[in-house]
């Protein structure tokens, strides 16, 4: 098929969950990173995603999976969201029950489509730079692959997982098209260097684009049970009979990333393309990430966010986000993390902020569940 008959194919989903627990206390059960304007830019990154999509395949074919708790403020950001294609999750359980629900809905209502699954929190201001990588990426999955789009790094990041590229594929509409040898996990920093040396290793950014019968086939060789309830469910969701089977098959389905499920999998069977994307990209997936998008990358600046923040500073660098009313004031202090809130106060370093993980999950073990 052409290249425009699979773009007319394309269906794009959203996988909005999760609550950025390394943003903490930023980002919240309640109020998630992607419901946050973490750039500056005057909306949210969920809202950035979907500007960034709707210009591929229209307003009408862009999916949205998130919480039942978080429907009226997904709605509230994206007004031109079809009502029939806001899936809502009854409990969390990982990327996989969500992007497999999505494909499964969609194939039923439509045999033969194509999916895309692109994160609502992620950073990309080159919105054509992107396309030219998701396009090629289409011909990929129309060619029977599911295809991933890998970042070409511009440093040696200890923050984001990495794919080893095995030989170029030879694709139709995907000149760009390389094999996926392996995915490897986050490295320290003297690994990262290697990679970076190397040259064939891309960052992973978590973007899918496959037939969506080719990625439910995938998930059901690993995962039987799972792909069998994901497809109970999506024969009966345009139905009456979709509560009672949400109800009934949701909560008994395996919670786990579709890394484990799909893309881990097809690599081994030689099934998984990457196309490398030279375009821009960050998961803002702490805070210094938060620093360093609005520093440009300049060590001497002190990165300021909030409502009408209050600081003063004399010789310091950092980021400083403020939702409360208080005036903090920064005296010769280096790459500091500061996060005002209401009720929490987060102060840490640029070189410790993905250990504000562990915060959040010492404070589920204290029971103290109100701050998160």
């Amino acid at each position: 098929m052409s290249d425009s008959s699979a773009l007319e194919r394309f269906y794009s989903v959203i996988p909005a969950g999760g609550i950025g627990s390394r943003l903490w206390p930023l980002s919240r059960a309640d109020a998630p990173k992607f419901l946050h304007d973490l750039t500056g830019a005057g909306k949210t990154l969920l809202r950035g995603t979907w500007d960034r999509l709707e210009p591929l395949n229209g307003d009408q074919r862009i999916m949205v999976v998130t919480g039942r708790a978080h429907r009226a403020a997904v709605e509230a950001q994206l007004p031109a969201l079809a009502d029939h294609n806001v899936v809502l999750e009854s409990e969390p359980k990982d990327s996989t029950a969500a992007i497999g629900l999505a494909a499964a809905i969609l194939e039923h209502r439509e045999p033969g489509v194509i999916i895309g699954s692109f994160a609502a929190d992620h950073v990309i201001t080159d919105a054509r730079g992107f396309r030219r990588a998701v396009v090629e990426a289409i011909a990929a999955a129309d060619a029977g692959y599911i295809a991933t789009i890998g970042i070409s790094p511009t440093d040696p990041a200890i923050g984001f997982g990495y794919i080893h590229c095995g030989g170029r594929l030879d694709i139709a509409g995907a000149p760009s098209a390389f094999a996926v040898d392996t995915f490897v996990e986050k490295p320290n920093l003297d690994v990262a260097r290697g990679y970076l040396a190397a040259g064939d290793y891309l960052w992973n950014g978590g973007m899918f684009i496959s037939r969506a019968d080719v990625l439910l086939k995938q998930l059901g060789e690993a995962e039987p049970e799972l792909l069998e309830g994901l497809l109970e469910l999506a024969a009966d969701w345009d139905t009456t009979r979709r509560g009672a089977t949400v109800d009934r098959v949701w909560p008994r389905l395996r919670k786990i990333a579709i890394d484990y499920t799909v893309a881990e999998p097809a690599a081994k069977a030689g099934r998984l393309a990457v196309i490398p994307g030279d375009f821009d990209w960050d998961d803002v997936g702490d805070f210094a990430a938060i620093g360093k998008l609005h520093s440009g990358g300049r060590v001497n600046n002190l990165a300021i966010l909030g409502d009408n923040p209050r600081i003063l500073s004399d010789a310091s660098t950092g980021v400083v986000i403020s939702h409360s009313k208080r005036l903090i004031s920064l005296i010769g202090v280096e790459d500091i993390v500061v996060v005002d809130t209401p009720d929490a106060l987060l102060v840490t370093t640029t070189a410790n902020a993905q250990r504000v993980k562990s915060v959040v999950d010492a404070l589920k073990l204290a029971g103290s569940g109100d701050v998160l």
